[in-house]
Parts: structure tokens; sequence; C-alpha cells
């Protein structure tokens, strides 16, 4: 019934011609019902500073799901923070195993989405594009910085959120 409300919901926005190009999505693509599609492009949404950038980020979610790793997504946490979130967050809040939006805990999706979807990162989930990356760090520009592996990625982190 749920996955049905979603569909209507899809359609009524006109996404559902987005919803019916699934069969020309990657083989290799995790996502396998539209309710998890939704789920992560709200994640895509929240991540993304710009459309250009929205099918490297879902690749790397999708990268990290068949991987079995986490998401590690910052906006689920705070999601799971509001109305209590305060700007900030903290080591305690990544280690919260009570906030059931908290991927950097979880092994999995949340368990509903975070924000409203646009057909951009619907169409980036669904689709699939593939590569290589499995970490990305805001620049602080409203463009990310991709790596492939974590030494590459706390580099970056250093260089792009530390200032180091």
């Amino acid at each position: 019934q749920a996955e049905d409300g979603i569909r209507d919901s899809v359609a009524s926005r006109g996404l559902g011609d987005v919803y019916k190009r699934q069969e020309k999505r990657n083989p290799l693509n995790p996502i396998k019902t539209l309710e998890s599609a939704i789920i992560l492009a709200s994640i895509v949404e929240k991540e993304a500073g710009n459309d250009s950038e929205k099918s490297i980020i879902a690749g790397v979610f999708l990268n990290r799901l068949n991987l079995k790793m986490r998401l590690q997504a910052d906006p689920t946490i705070i999601y799971g923070l509001l109305p209590d979130f305060n700007g900030n967050i903290t080591k305690k809040n990544l280690q919260d195993s009570s906030n059931k939006y908290n991927t950097y805990k979880i092994d999995a999706l949340p368990p509903t989405p975070i924000a409203m979807i646009s057909k951009s990162s619907l169409e980036a989930v669904i689709l699939g594009l593939p590569n290589e990356y499995v970490y990305f760090v805001a620049r602080g520009d409203g463009t990310h910085y991709f790596s492939t592996n974590y030494a590459e990625h706390l580099k970056a982190v250093r260089m792009f959120q530390l200032n180091k």
C-alpha cells in the first residue's frame, strides 16, 4: 500500500516518466524499489549543491551500498535531530544509535525520505551511472571533491574542511 501511495505521489508530481525508465538502469544498481529510490534521492537532493553533481553523488551512495558500507550522510543525521538541530554535527551526534536516521550507525537507508526530491535526483538514483568514487567532501563553494579511497578522502577533508 505504501508503495502504491508513493507511486501515485511520484506520478502526480510528473516524476512517473523517470520511474518508468528504470528498465534502463544499471543492473548493478542495488536500489530495487521506488520507495528506496525516493529515500536515496532525498539524500542526494540534500547533499548536492548543484544538479551537475547529483549523478556523481548518487553513484557514490550506490557504490557504498554495493560494498555494504554505511552511507554516512550528514543530512540524514540532521534530519533525525530536527527540530533540535543547532547547526553543528557533533561526535556525540555521529555516535548516536538512537537516531534512526543516523547513516553513520545504520547499515541501510533511513526509514523515510529526508526531503522533497527533484526529477534530477530521482533520475540520478534510478539510472545509477557508474563511477569509481566511494567518498566525497564539500569544498565550501557548493561543489564536492570525490575520492576513490579513504586516505585520499582524509587528505581532502583536511584540505577543504579543516583548512590544514
